[in-house]
């Protein structure tokens, strides 16, 4: 995993091996942060990276100098590795909450200009995101949700689509409200 942009832009990360995730490819990063950064000013942005795994996004926003970024993950292990290198890097615009996405959905107030999701692929609940997202008004205006998806599913029928990418077996679809 590296740092494509920003700050550390070049900079390789090893998380650790039994984190259970699959990060975003490097090519699938990088085109999504040329899209973003044609769309938006990212130093500031504030952003809501749902399912973090290993901070992948997180730390890429964080590099490019984003205004706050909070990361959620269910799984200790991911935001222990996340907060420290969050901490070693002195990313001080890193807040790491350990909770349940559905249920953090449900509780949050603050509206963010980009909300990412990177969902396991297997997850049934997947489509409900951007529905939980435009019934909670959770996005400023002008802002952009981007779901990380697998190739073969369908999200266009979701409320807010506006466009999906393919990148081999990963696709992002966005949505704005």
């Amino acid at each position: 995993m590296r740092i494509i942009g920003g700050n550390l832009r070049g900079i390789r990360l090893q998380p650790p091996g039994n984190l259970p995730v699959r990060p975003t490819t490097d090519m699938a990063k990088e085109a999504l942060f040329n899209i973003l950064q044609n769309r938006f000013d990212l130093e500031t942005c504030k952003v809501l990276d749902l399912f973090a795994g290993t901070g992948n996004l997180t730390l890429e926003f964080a590099s490019r100098g984003c205004e706050k970024i909070l990361a959620v993950d269910q799984h200790f292990a991911c935001i222990r590795w996340i907060k420290e290198v969050a901490e070693k890097h002195h990313f001080n615009n890193v807040e790491v909450r350990k909770a349940d996405v559905f249920k953090l959905l449900n509780q949050l107030t603050e509206t963010y200009d980009i909300i990412f999701a990177d969902p396991p692929y297997n997850l049934a609940t997947i489509p409900q995101i951007p529905v939980m997202v435009h019934e909670r008004s959770l996005l400023a205006p002008d802002g952009l949700l981007v779901v990380e998806h697998e190739s073969n599913m369908q999200m266009d029928a979701q409320p807010g689509y506006t466009e999906t990418r393919k990148y081999g077996n990963s696709s992002f679809s966005f949505f704005k409200f």
